[in-house]
């Protein structure tokens, strides 16, 4: 399935047709690697993947300090995307990750003791071993701020809204960051999955991938294969968007299904700013469609279903 193209380099008028199309159709859509400077983007990934070179014990050192910690490394099979949906049952994913906060950006709110916000900004940890992984990171994360602040202005106009009518409810966002590694699997299980079919939570995520296929999004057709495409980023709308338009933007359904190569990707996950009130916007209200969701504030919302990932044990 080939997703469409919004170039933040092209006229802004196109910008906003594109970007209308793709919210509408899939929620799913590309933007040129070169949105950030190239050096910025292959340091990162560099940096990722000696993490997750590194062995075991390191990096365990930096895994959740305890169960529902935000940030840190999450081992093999102890996340399960699927559960963010209800299905408790679900076996954990086929892979390993490596998260950080919004404490990566130049401007971010400190944590107040006390304050319910202290969760999401609990400090990010760093791998000992690898000094340059945090400022290649930081660099990486406040690059993909900046491109998701122009994309959340596209999308206002594309929703007929003044171009600023995010930046309050975005100006302190809870953005996360995560790696993940997805080991070889020639001989999975039959409903193994790398990723469990699950929604992103917030507004938008910007993914990048290697060549490794495996991505896949549902429609009314069934599951469809995303080509891998390593000079793309990928993004996706996040349940926000969808609360935010009235279901008239999509927050589509997406896994990723197992394979013989291992696979690497890093996900930097857009929200809005902890006390947000996420509801219907003005031009997303009909007299014949009321609201289909419930006014929620976005930071309790996000940490309700982060927490549902894992067991109450930790697992």
């Amino acid at each position: 399935m080939d997703l469409g193209l919004v170039d933040l380099q092209s006229a802004r008028s196109a910008q906003v047709v594109a970007m209308r199309s793709a919210c509408e159709e899939l929620g799913f859509f590309r933007i040129p690697l070169t949105s950030i400077e190239d050096g910025i983007a292959a340091d990162a990934w560099g940096q990722a993947r000696a993490f997750f070179s590194l062995p075991v014990a390191e990096k365990a050192a930096v895994g959740f300090p305890e169960p529902g910690y935000p940030y840190g490394y999450s081992e093999y099979g102890l996340e399960a995307l699927a559960r963010s949906l209800g299905h408790d049952d679900a076996v954990g994913d086929m892979k390993e990750s490596f998260s950080v906060g919004p404490d990566c950006d130049i401007d971010t709110l400190p944590a107040t003791r006390g304050d319910q916000s202290a969760w999401i900004r609990s400090p990010s940890l760093w791998p000992a071993r690898l000094p340059e992984l945090r400022p290649a990171w930081e660099r990486y994360y406040q690059a993909l701020a900046v491109v998701a602040a122009e994309l959340m202005s596209v999308m206002a106009e594309a929703l007929e809204l003044p171009a600023d009518y995010f930046e309050p409810f975005i100006d302190h966002p809870i953005t996360s960051m995560r790696a993940l590694h997805y080991p070889a699997a020639p001989n999975p299980a039959p409903s193994a999955l790398r990723a469990g079919a699950h929604t992103d939570y917030g507004t938008l995520t910007i993914l990048r991938t290697d060549q490794v296929a495996g991505l896949q999004i549902h429609t009314d057709d069934g599951w469809w294969d995303v080509p891998p495409d390593p000079d793309m980023f990928v993004v996706n709308l996040g349940d926000t968007i969808a609360q935010w338009t009235n279901d008239r933007w999509r927050s589509t359904l997406h896994r990723v299904v197992p394979g013989p190569e291992p696979r690497h990707s890093m996900a930097f996950f857009h929200m809005a700013n902890w006390d947000s009130t996420i509801e219907c916007l003005p031009t997303c209200r009909d007299g014949d469609e009321p609201p289909r969701h419930q006014p929620v504030q976005a930071g309790p919302w996000l940490m309700q279903k982060f927490q549902s990932t894992v067991d109450s044990d930790g697992r």
